[in-house]
């Protein structure tokens, strides 16, 4: 079996002998017809990698979390189906935990902006999108860009014409928070938040009636993850998560000790005893592991930030490894250190998926869509 890696540059070969594997991340963006035109001229076919800016009008810096936007989404929004969200951790002075913005990229790979809030947010990596119409957005702000400054921060609910609707700030609740995993039923829905300043993993239950999205019970399932604040990082400990709703199993990368870790029954547990534990650590590969997905063959993709086990001839790696926890393959999403941080993606198809990566260093997201 091809890795996801080989796949995706199989498919961008059909396109320039010269390009890499995610795009020239410097080039000009590709205009690519609705994704909903591809998918309905009969078999997918390989699409060119989009390349577009995240730096909105008011220069915030820095894209962390990516997001899809699901095909049940409604349409009467600003928002729609097929759209990528991008949130802005930085602000225009590159002060981290004081950016204000989530920039919508649309199915045709235009950019614009979907969302902007109060002075000195910092939008996080944990960004997700209800199918009911409502756009989550972690929220990790500072006031200097320094770690001693780093408050709990809170969890954004934003309708879908870019409006608050909603902000979770309980401490014992949202402490930090850094990744983010749904499982959505529609009317309900599971939200689970990595809290990187407690060590913490929270399930939060969600009904979704009438408009209003309410919190109908909170459930700490994880506890004791390694965490410290980093002068250069900010922030390391439990980042991204996936939720493997088939095997009802939460998979967290941990940025602080380049593991990641697996919670049984986290969509059924009532506590967070006996929770975690080791599922891969990669000394070799894993570097400051920041977000994580699943891609169509079942392999697990981390996306590496270098906030800790920097390795310069290793730079913003991304790197597959197989469920049974062995490694597959890895590639360089950028030439320096420090430019891999939010990534997803979206099956189309039971083996054809959308692969959205920043470029932190770049102010870029990439959007690749590949068959395996």
């Amino acid at each position: 079996m091809k890795t996801i890696f080989q796949v995706i540059y199989a498919a961008r070969q059909k396109f320039a002998a010269t390009a890499t594997l995610f795009g020239a991340l410097a080039a000009a963006t590709l205009a690519l017809p609705p994704l909903a035109l591809a998918q309905n001229a009969g078999p997918l076919l390989p699409l060119p990698p989009q390349t577009v800016s995240t730096i909105p009008s008011n220069g915030d810096l820095n894209p962390y979390g990516v997001a899809f936007v699901p095909d049940a989404f409604p349409t009467d929004g600003l928002v729609q189906p097929d759209d990528l969200l991008v949130s802005n951790f930085n602000n225009s002075a590159n002060l981290q935990g004081t950016g204000t913005t989530i920039i919508r990229v649309d199915a045709h790979g235009q950019p614009s902006l979907f969302f902007q809030g109060s002075q000195g947010l910092g939008l996080t990596a944990a960004l997700g999108v209800l199918r009911a119409g409502f756009v989550l957005a972690g929220s990790l702000p500072t006031t200097d860009g320094t770690p001693a400054t780093i408050q709990p921060g809170s969890l954004l609910i934003i309708d879908r014409n870019g409006n608050l609707a909603g902000t979770l700030a309980n401490i014992a609740v949202v402490n930090g928070p850094w990744g983010m995993a749904i499982r959505d039923n529609g009317t309900s829905a599971q939200v689970f938040l990595s809290n990187v300043l407690g060590g913490t993993i929270m399930r939060l239950d969600m009904l979704i009636t009438l408009g209003t999205v309410q919190v109908t019970r909170a459930t700490l399932i994880g506890s004791g993850f390694n965490h410290r604040t980093d002068p250069a990082a900010l922030v390391l400990g439990p980042s991204g998560l996936f939720y493997d709703e088939k095997n009802d199993l939460l998979y967290v990368a941990s940025s602080s000790d380049n593991a990641v870790y697996a919670i049984p029954y986290a969509g059924s547990r009532n506590d967070a005893a006996g929770t975690e534990t080791l599922f891969y650590q990669d000394l070799t590969h894993l570097h400051g592991p920041l977000d994580l997905s699943m891609s169509a063959n079942g392999d697990l993709i981390v996306a590496n930030s270098d906030g800790s086990n920097v390795d310069p001839n290793q730079p913003s790696e991304l790197v597959e490894f197989s469920t049974a926890g062995q490694f597959v393959a890895q590639f360089s999403l950028d030439k320096n250190n420090g430019g891999a941080f939010g990534l997803a993606t979206a099956a189309i198809t039971k083996t054809a998926i959308r692969i959205a990566t920043v470029d932190d260093n770049q102010n870029t997201v990439t959007t690749t869509w590949t068959v395996n």
